[in-house]
């Protein structure tokens, strides 16, 4: 008793990778062992290891089983040896799994995809723009980095990274040098917009030094400090405070229009706005707003110029980028046209 329970626990301490090798071939010295004792029984090694299976998992059909008194004597030995095995290796199976769920939901887990959408710093603006993710497309990968110690949000396609986003680490764990794009919110613990632009700085340059290939949009909370970014590739700013300022404006100039200003920023609602290729058919912006509107699109810009419908006659330059407001059957279309 002695020996087999010092044997027990130098088992109990493997690990689980050594606990499944010791496991696998235990099963297969076990079948090879109860063919040699009783081969008339089994006939074939594939049945003495189907016995041998069944027997472990306390299964017991019955249409094989040991007639010998050496062959019974093995079976007591799986009764009392390999249904314990099986019993630590599935609970093995199992705490593995609940603990790379714990590890998952407490953030501890990498990201090994891309082409998905690094969210950075999490809060009520970050959630909204995960839910716009989600609506735009749900096949959508997004990965969100905060310092929180639970997964803010709860999707199939959102994983949770928890660390300092201005920790390379932290971005390297987010697969960011393999991410089509990352969106860096403003940390709204602390109220001086100083210490907050500075953080983000500090984010946008580890990004650009890990990543300078990701497209970046940062979140800024005051106009003055953009300057502070100019030596950092961000591609996009956006001030926090101004945006809103601005629908305001807009909304008590022109009765109505934060409705199609709201249409125009969420996919969620009506049409959007989206990037068409530019046909090799078309010699100006003159041909391609006329093919684009027969099919249901408005051409309203060539990158950030909304200018084009004032030179239609203008040849389109080689490296255009037009962009279209359209729903987004239209632009299904717009991409395959078959």
């Amino acid at each position: 008793m002695h020996f087999f329970l010092r044997y027990a626990h130098r088992i109990l301490r493997l690990s689980n990778g050594l606990l499944a090798v010791f496991a696998l071939l235990f099963v297969l010295l076990a079948s090879v062992l109860a063919y040699w004792l009783e081969p008339d029984t089994f006939e074939t090694w594939f049945n003495s290891l189907y016995w041998v299976m069944t027997t472990m998992a306390t299964v017991g059909y019955g249409d094989y089983f040991m007639k010998t008194a050496g062959g019974k004597l093995f079976t007591i030995f799986l009764y009392l040896f390999g249904i314990g095995l099986l019993s630590l290796v599935i609970g093995k199976i199992i705490d593995a799994f609940a603990t790379l769920k714990i590890r998952r939901e407490t953030g501890k887990v990498n990201y090994h995809g891309r082409g998905h959408i690094v969210v950075i710093t999490w809060n009520k603006k970050a959630y909204s723009a995960v839910e716009e993710l989600i609506a735009s497309d749900p096949e959508l990968e997004i990965v969100i980095i905060d310092e929180n110690e639970k997964i803010p949000y709860d999707h199939k396609k959102v994983h949770y990274v928890s660390g300092d986003p201005t920790l390379d680490k932290t971005l390297t764990r987010a697969g960011l040098d393999k991410a089509r794009s990352a969106i860096i919110f403003a940390d709204e613990t602390s109220s001086d917009s100083s210490l907050v632009d500075g953080k983000t700085l500090l984010i946008a340059a580890s990004i650009e030094r890990l990543a300078p290939d990701v497209y970046t949009t940062a979140e800024i909370m005051s106009e003055k400090h953009i300057q502070n970014f100019r030596h950092v590739k961000v591609n996009d700013f956006i001030l926090s405070h101004d945006a809103v300022s601005m629908l305001a404006v807009r909304s008590a100039l022109n009765e109505g229009s934060v409705e199609l200003y709201m249409q125009l920023i969420s996919r969620q609602y009506g049409g959007e706005i989206y990037e068409v290729p530019v046909n090799p058919a078309w010699a100006n912006y003159y041909d391609a707003f006329q093919d684009l509107l027969k099919k249901g699109a408005t051409l309203l810009a060539d990158r950030q110029d909304l200018s084009i419908n004032t030179r239609l006659n203008d040849p389109i330059p080689a490296d255009a980028k037009l962009f279209v407001v359209c729903s987004p059957e239209t632009y299904k279309h717009l991409q395959d046209p078959t």
